[in-house]
């Protein structure tokens, strides 16, 4: 089923935002593949002007645009896809230190309740997938907000976590990696639960290592 869908909303570019997002990071647009404007809006059901306004949020992050070209899905090599896993290791690192140290009560439950969650979906009890369905639901999102420090959360936000989206799900979906994946994230819950920030992080640092060396097992070089 696609994801872009008609919108009904009162804030037609930040509808728009979200279901091409959707649509770039669940592999319905691939990298490099060019996005027409006029058959988005025709299928979102808006005009163009809430349209253009979304994509220009995210050019850089998600598209690209070039004159006399247009608006195509942003392309990594594979030493930018590994670049921005360090990047994201070392700022999720230092998240989940200060999680440990910040962390209310009430959001160690939630996140505790969000594990068990994903602990229930087909897809991960399978072991076919595991990638959150909405920001919501998104573990590592829950644990940079529980860490309250805004320098970390908008580096995370503005750029990288738009740009590996793209390839959490191909990655998760290699064999083992998903129950691999939930484990990692009990490791890092537990570390949190006991309120010891230096294992933590370095339960994040390991999860987030791990979570590379499968995304670079599973990019797959065009050249």
């Amino acid at each position: 089923m696609s994801t872009i869908q008609p919108i009904i909303g009162a804030s037609l570019s930040s509808e728009a935002l979200d279901m091409v997002v959707g649509a770039i990071t669940s592999g319905e647009f691939e990298p490099g593949e060019r996005l027409s404007e006029a058959d988005l809006a025709r299928r979102l059901g808006i005009s163009r002007g809430p349209l253009r306004e979304a994509l220009g949020r995210l050019e850089g992050r998600l598209v690209t645009r070039t004159p006399r070209i247009g608006v195509r899905v942003i392309e990594f090599s594979k030493q930018d896809i590994e670049d921005l896993f360090y990047t994201r290791e070392a700022l999720e690192g230092m998240g989940a230190r200060l999680a440990c140290e910040r962390i209310s009560a009430a959001e160690l439950a939630n996140l505790r309740s969000l594990l068990d969650h994903h602990s229930q979906q087909p897809e991960v009890m399978a072991g076919a997938a595991y990638s959150p369905r909405s920001l919501d639901e998104d573990f590592h999102l829950s644990i940079i907000r529980a860490a309250n420090c805004e320098q970390i959360e908008r580096l995370l936000m503005d750029q990288i976590y738009y740009q590996l989206r793209i390839h959490r799900r191909k990655s998760s979906t290699l064999p083992g990696r998903a129950r691999a994946a939930l484990a990692e994230h009990e490791s890092i819950v537990l570390a949190l639960e006991a309120r010891d920030p230096d294992q933590a992080e370095r339960a994040m640092r390991t999860h987030l290592r791990n979570a590379r060396i499968s995304a670079m097992a599973a990019y797959v070089d065009k050249d």
